[in-house]
């Protein structure tokens, strides 16, 4: 790099990968470099090419090494600042900026960010979303065997596509941990993702049906949007709670973390704001002994970014992470010919300069977008409930 670094291009590429979108940006510059960010709002990938496309009018010609002053001015400088598709198109840009600056100077994204804290990201495993009962148990001890420490369940019903009723859902799913947990020992972490379907007294009722000690987290029992009813549920029960992987700010976390109400921060990078405001986000939790546990969905260069998050906070517990078996194609090779790789149950840190994954722009330029709806659910009464 021999002169100063501008801004050339900023292009969405909204494309079917697997069996979902993934919303991939990359960001040009005068001198060749490039960056890689990624949106984490699936489902919605139109809404943020198009906020994409609206901050790619004042962005080109800007020094991309600027991180912050540009993530200010995205945010700022309009009326109707933040929410969740502006975010999640703050966040892409975010993370390709980091890319380009990790590149620039010939350094791996975590050293912008303090430096490497950790050699290996440890992360936990999900027994699948349409595995229940003795199968779920059975798909948690091949984990466990293959060196996972936490394991995640689902709930009884996850994967329907038409009906879910909580209080059909909660008993089956009882039992089912609780004998997950005497098969598998007192050692191993246990959790479970009710991917916020129920009410506060549904998610009471559940938590009472548990043996004490059966899990160590709860992930997202009911929706986020008041904090208030999370502190309710907070006196009902003493597991501790994993929230955030909806929240796309820092002021998002703010109730959550100053008033205890939750002790793992499902943090998306690919929402939240990317880099820039996950940091900040990490050392709020640090100060009050919260641990991030992030979100991880879908492509590599969410999981690249995390990573390099990961290996830079010390209040750090598990990245969510899918096991090479299961089939998705989220991380086709195809696609991501140099991408971040599982070694056995966590992630290497490595020394690539920049994210350390690599995109093939002409395949993803060939492939299509797909409009994807996820299930719209209803109760047997006709009335509609939460995916």
């Amino acid at each position: 790099m021999t002169t100063k670094l501008k801004i050339t291009a900023i292009k969405p590429y909204p494309v079917w990968v697997g069996t979902r979108n993934q919303m991939l940006v990359k960001v040009e510059t005068d001198q060749g470099i490039f960056g890689w960010g990624e949106s984490g709002l699936s489902g919605r990938e139109r809404a943020v090419t198009g906020a994409v496309e609206h901050y790619r009018e004042f962005l080109v010609g800007r020094d991309p090494l600027q991180i912050g002053r540009i993530w200010q001015e995205a945010y700022r400088s309009q009326y109707f600042e933040g929410g969740r598709v502006l975010q999640a198109a703050i966040s892409a840009i975010d993370i390709a900026l980091h890319d380009i600056k990790g590149k620039a100077l010939g350094v791996p994204v975590y050293e912008l960010l303090g430096g490497r804290q950790r050699d290996r990201i440890p992360t936990f495993a999900s027994t699948g979303d349409e595995a229940e009962g003795d199968v779920a148990i059975e798909r948690a001890r091949e984990l466990y065997q293959q060196g996972w420490q936490a394991i995640r369940f689902f709930p009884a019903g996850q994967s329907s596509k038409d009906i879910f009723e909580p209080r059909e859902s909660i008993g089956v799913t009882a039992r089912m941990l609780n004998k997950a947990r005497e098969a598998l020992g007192d050692d191993v972490v246990l959790g479970i993702d009710y991917h916020h379907r129920l009410s506060v007294a549904e998610a009471a009722s559940f938590c009472n049906k548990l043996g004490r000690g059966v899990l160590d987290f709860l992930e997202e029992p009911i929706r986020d949007e008041t904090p208030e009813a999370y502190e309710s549920l907070r006196t009902m029960t003493d597991i501790p709670f994993a929230i955030g992987e909806e929240f796309a700010s820092k002021w998002q976390f703010l109730p959550y973390i100053e008033r205890g109400i939750h002790q793992f921060n499902r943090l998306d990078v690919c929402n939240v704001g990317g880099l820039t405001e996950a940091m900040k986000v990490a050392g709020w939790s640090e100060a009050h002994y919260v641990d991030l546990m992030p979100h991880n969905p879908l492509g590599p260069v969410c999981t690249a970014a995390t990573v390099h998050l990961a290996a830079a906070v010390p209040n750090f517990a598990w990245l969510e992470t899918r096991v090479p078996e299961r089939k998705l194609g989220f991380d086709s090779s195809e696609f991501f010919p140099v991408q971040p790789q599982l070694d056995g149950p966590a992630y290497p840190v490595g020394d690539l300069p920049g994210l350390g994954v690599e995109v093939n722009e002409a395949a993803i330029r060939a492939q299509s977008f797909r409009f994807w709806e996820a299930p719209h659910l209803k109760r047997r009464d006709g009335s509609v409930t939460n995916w």
